[in-house]
């Protein structure tokens, strides 16, 4: 399993932040699938997402200062997939986080076939921001 976290400061109020970053906003941010529907729950709300190949469910639940969502149930690509995302009040903004940490459960033919879908996404989309992260073994991922 890998996990990522990035951190940064924006000059939002996370009271803002909520109001802006929906479970829907949250997954089209994030540019690697597409939402197709949404359920609200008593236990969070459920996004339908899909790329091409495969459809899915992201489980999102409030926590205190943010928003954690999981692959909901065994029917993904991910074994398994949680990421964090939350907001401290910092000077006239927010320290923002986003912590993820996940593990493909596809067999590798298939990993190289997502591997190769992204990068055909970030080499073709001129507004997808290519964002370098650390892991905790030092090496880098472009995401």
């Amino acid at each position: 399993m890998r996990e990522v976290e990035r951190t940064r400061f924006v000059r939002t109020r996370p009271r803002e932040l909520d109001a802006l970053l929906g479970p829907a906003r949250i997954v089209e941010y994030e540019g690697s699938f597409s939402v197709d529907s949404t359920t609200e729950t008593d236990a969070g709300t459920l996004l339908t997402v899909s790329g091409p190949g495969l459809a899915f469910e992201l489980r999102f639940e409030p926590i205190e200062n943010g928003t954690c969502y999981t692959q909901a149930g065994a029917d993904g690509p991910f074994e398994p997939m949680e990421t964090w995302l939350t907001a401290a009040p910092e000077d006239e903004g927010s320290h923002v986080s986003m912590r993820s940490a996940v593990s493909l459960g596809v067999p590798l033919p298939f990993v190289d076939r997502v591997a190769a879908w992204t990068r055909a996404r970030a080499n073709c989309s001129s507004d997808r921001k290519t964002l370098h992260t650390r892991p905790h073994d030092g090496s880098a991922i472009d995401v």
